[in-house]
């Protein structure tokens, strides 16, 4: 008996180290966001027709370097309140805050194109 005891000692760490929690899984799954297929469709919904040319007469958005050359600042615009200066989509409301983590995500997943 003493020495299953033993024998279990030494193999349950073996055994445990392919065990993983299922939050752990589920965020190893967990698609990249990338610029053409998550971000690109925001900026045409929310940033049209002021930055995006030929109609937009602001900085133009309608791109994939533009944005990315723009990241950090387009965030923490969006991430303001109506009403404080610099607030964007401007008269518009205030984009939801799921939408707001696509861009934070983005940036934290290395600015991806595609």
């Amino acid at each position: 008996m003493k020495k299953l005891s033993v024998l279990l000692l030494l193999i349950t760490p073996f055994v445990l180290q392919f065990c993983s929690s299922s939050k752990k899984a589920a965020k190893a799954k967990e698609p990249k966001i990338t610029y053409t297929a998550n971000v690109q469709p925001i900026m045409v919904a929310n940033c049209t027709p002021c930055h995006f040319p030929p109609k937009g007469n602001k900085k133009a958005f309608d791109n994939y370097l533009a944005v990315k050359t723009n990241i950090d600042s387009m965030i923490i615009r969006i991430q303001k309140n109506p009403g404080e200066k610099g607030f964007m989509p401007f008269k518009h409301p205030k984009l939801s805050d799921s939408t707001i983590n696509v861009f934070v995500k983005w940036k934290n997943d290395g600015l991806l194109e595609n």
